[in-house]
């Protein structure tokens, strides 16, 4: 039985909820800032287009790195594997985690996380107002993935394996 939500102030709880009945990947957003490399964790990635090829992600207003990343002309997009729940969790914390993980820098500057399952090096292409948000679409310049691994996957407010039948 579905219990109907009607969004707002009184029922953000269970709107958020409900959004998170949606499994995701789990994804390192980087970038360089004014004070050093920074990272977030985010979930909000999406493919938007092919031709050209653009993603977008969508980090909060209130976040402490927001500026960092609307700001950033460049910024690395990276697809955790389900060993990196470390990694998530560190950036999830704090813009600064790089001591957690093994990374180095793109010929921008960029940082770049190792052993992750793809890698999406993106030109800012657009930022637009998305309420609480903001949509960030990037260009994608380049991109990195391997063959072998397993997603980290985000659902119900929990961290999880992808788990193929068989």
């Amino acid at each position: 039985m579905h219990e109907t939500i009607i969004p707002g102030p009184d029922t953000t709880c269970a709107y958020r909820a409900a959004l998170g009945r949606y499994a995701t990947g789990v994804t390192v957003v980087t970038a360089a800032s004014d004070w050093g490399p920074v990272g977030i964790t985010a979930n909000s990635f999406a493919s938007v287009s092919l031709d050209p090829p653009l993603v977008l992600w969508s980090p909060a207003k209130s976040s402490l790195r927001f500026k960092a990343f609307t700001d950033a002309p460049k910024f690395a997009i990276h697809i955790l594997a389900d060993d990196q729940d470390d990694v998530c969790h560190g950036f999830a914390r704090d813009g600064a985690a790089f001591e957690g993980c093994e990374w180095d820098t793109d010929d921008d500057g960029v940082p770049r996380i190792l052993g992750c399952l793809s890698r999406f090096s993106c030109n800012r292409h657009a930022v637009h107002d998305g309420g609480d948000h903001a949509i960030i679409v990037g260009r994608v310049t380049s991109a990195a993935s391997r063959a072998d691994g397993e997603p980290l996957v985000f659902h119900d407010g929990g961290f999880g394996q992808f788990l193929r039948p068989g």
